[in-house]
């Protein structure tokens, strides 16, 4: 019987130990304090009867490691706790680091954060060629250091250039660019993994030595380096805001990558990172995209067929995302003249994703079939209306597709504005309409809200939800509501920002004092992005206003709309907007442009747009970016009124005025 609850070990005929994480109640391996005790215990029970080799592997279909338990860590309610989390850590991989017998990881699936750790401790890694196969240490993200050895060995392994890349950003390298980096040993399909895995453990090889530049640079160059990274840190993450890249740095270059040197009064230190505000919030956020994640579980749906009404910007690249996540997707429009500029621009993404693989790419591209006689409607699993916004149109196509689409097919609309009701009015069953709204660009931006009407058939907006996480989406449910919850925040900040040039403000100055404050992009920039003609269409429906602001009139009057016209509130060229120097930010001006988007937020959640404050946080930083290091709108709002009320002071910010 196996005595371990977490762990299986097999040793076969060559005394190669196989030892497997199958964590107990489980979906996914997970590296708790009980797993990791227990994993303690397995190589206190291994070393007794000492094996040739071992090899750790996962008994999960979800992947090797997907790191150590968030929800401890959440937790931690004093800096001690937090020592004794990263020593654990720390302690064990250096005995799994410094074992006589060579190991090796296995990895197939996410091998994330403390699961990558683990699998460095191992003197090789054999990685599976596959998708899934995705290695990272995403600690950054949740406002932490990986602290278990990774800022130690990565850097060794693959060099410091490559490793803060990777401990910096959060962000995950595939199997192939694994082996290229050094990060692998070997890189194999699953059909031979096992035997590629022995291979490897019984091989004998020394560990892979960095050439001798690479040495220099993650030695006596260390300083050299993390100042110039610390430069390129700075540029999109302040320190005051986002602490831990800084803390990486420290921990690497002065101390040799272990978290727990760190004097305890440094602003690097694990107890400064602990109790940073930012570290809660970003956790917060973490369980917040689960949630999301969540919403598509709820349904047994699998699209195979996706049938995209429209094949302007927004069409063609929802067409081109579900193409790249292997769908059939046809395209329609008027004309085949029509369609051909979002296949060149979806042969453009797909080169630049495949990397040069020209077969790989082609395939992804002949995935887009071009539909000019309504003959993808009838086998589509999902089909997206996303023509321009107007109602009457929309209500001729709806009336035509009705007869044709499945009847247990998605119909959906990519409306911004209109309310689902309206739109699905001149349907004979308007109950299966749902909204399915993508944001631009498509690539880049992570959540779709899921837009439900009073009379919205449940089973619909389940099948949709479902679809938009089998596309690698966070789905949002959200109700009819002009706007929903997106565009109904943005409308009013973008209204401040505008009225704020009308009264002579400079563009440059309004976006840095919104860049300042942790947005990823500022709110002029961000309506040449759009579209000035959209805003001014848009404007009224989501802000109330009567008369747009002037300036933005004149341009759109003039035909300057913006990046797609080339001129906007900026020239733009070759895609990006042309800014003079920023000016000083006067006080106020912040708090000023951000205000309408914090109360439009609580209005959608005092009318029930979402279901709560949790999902509005979540929403406006999926959907609009605003900073993570806040924890939301609604969160932001309820500590930034929380001394104000424990003082009884509620004095209101002067709102600045140009001079």
């Amino acid at each position: 019987m196996n005595p371990y609850r977490n762990w299986s070990v097999r040793r076969d005929d060559e005394r190669i130990a196989w030892i497997t994480l199958d964590v107990a109640d489980s979906p996914m391996n997970k590296l708790s304090a009980d797993v990791m005790t227990e994993l303690a215990t397995v190589l206190d029970d291994i070393e007794r009867y000492p094996p040739a080799a071992a090899v750790f592997l996962s008994g999960k279909e979800a992947g090797f490691v997907a790191g150590a338990d968030i929800e401890e860590f959440a937790g931690l309610d004093s800096p001690d706790k937090a020592r004794e989390l990263v020593a654990r850590g720390w302690d064990l991989f250096n005995r799994m680091a410094g074992l006589a017998y060579p190991t090796c990881a296995l990895i197939r699936g996410h091998c994330l954060g403390g699961g990558l750790e683990l699998a460095l401790a191992c003197r090789y890694r054999v990685v599976v060629d596959e998708p899934a196969t995705r290695l990272a240490l995403p600690e950054v993200m949740l406002g932490i250091v990986p602290g278990w050895g990774g800022m130690l060995r990565l850097p060794q392994m693959v060099g410091p250039a490559a490793a803060l890349d990777m401990m910096l950003t959060g962000r995950s390298v595939d199997a192939r660019k694994a082996k290229k980096l050094g990060l692998a040993d070997e890189c194999v399909p699953a059909r031979v993994m096992h035997n590629a895995a022995r291979a490897t453990v019984m091989s004998g090889r020394p560990a892979r030595e960095l050439p001798f530049w690479q040495r220099l640079l993650n030695g006596p160059l260390k300083g050299v380096v993390a100042r110039q990274a610390r430069a390129q840190v700075e540029k999109r993450a302040p320190q005051k805001h986002y602490p831990a890249p800084y803390a990486i740095l420290d921990m690497w270059a002065r101390y040799g990558g272990n978290a727990l040197a760190v004097p305890a009064n440094k602003p690097t230190s694990l107890d400064a990172i602990v109790a940073s505000p930012t570290t809660r919030n970003l956790v917060r956020v973490f369980f917040m995209q689960e949630r999301l994640k969540g919403f598509g579980k709820e349904a047994d749906f699998q699209a195979r067929h996706v049938h995209v009404i429209g094949a302007g910007t927004m069409g063609g690249d929802i067409a081109a995302w579900c193409a790249g996540r292997g769908m059939t997707v046809t395209l329609q429009d008027q004309a085949i003249e029509q369609i051909a500029p979002a296949i060149r621009r979806a042969a453009k993404v797909f080169d630049r994703k495949c990397r040069g693989d020209k077969l790989k790419s082609r395939m992804m591209l002949e995935r887009i079939v071009p539909d000019v006689d309504w003959r993808g409607v009838r086998q589509a699993d999902v089909v997206i209306e996303a023509i321009f916004e107007n109602l009457e149109a929309k209500h001729r196509l709806l009336m035509a597709l009705e007869p044709m689409v499945k009847p247990d097919a998605v119909l959906a609309t990519n409306t911004s504005s209109l309310r689902i009701e309206d739109i699905g009015a001149v349907l004979n069953n308007p109950t299966r309409l749902v909204g399915i709204h993508f944001f631009n660009p498509v690539a880049k931006m992570p959540l779709v809200e899921v837009v439900s009407a009073a009379n919205t058939d449940p089973v619909m907006s389940r099948r949709a939800a479902a679809f938009v996480k089998q596309i690698d989406k966070l789905p949002l449910p959200v109700a009819s509501h002009p706007g929903f919850l997106v565009n109904a925040v943005l409308g009013p900040y973008m209204l401040e920002a505008i009225r704020c040039v009308d009264e002579g403000f400079a563009p440059e100055t309004i976006d840095r004092a919104l860049t300042d404050f942790g947005m990823p992009m500022g709110p002029i920039e961000l309506v040449d992005l759009v579209g000035l003609d959209v805003a001014v269409a848009a404007g009224a429906a989501l802000t109330g206003a009567g008369t747009p602001p002037k300036r933005l009139s004149e341009l759109v009057a003039a035909g300057n709309l913006g990046k797609k016209s080339g001129q906007g509130f900026y020239a733009w060229i070759d895609g990006k907007a042309q800014k003079g120097t920023a000016g000083a930010v006067p006080d106020g001006l912040t708090q000023r442009i951000i205000q309408p988007l914090l109360d439009a937020t609580r209005r959608c959640v005092d009318q029930g747009v979402v279901a709560d404050a949790n999902l509005a946080d979540a929403g406006v930083i999926f959907g609009t970016g605003f900073a993570p290091f806040t924890g939301g709108p609604m969160n932001y709002l309820g500590t930034r009124l929380a001394p104000a009320r424990s003082s009884r002071v509620e004095a209101a910010p002067a709102l600045p005025r140009a001079a």
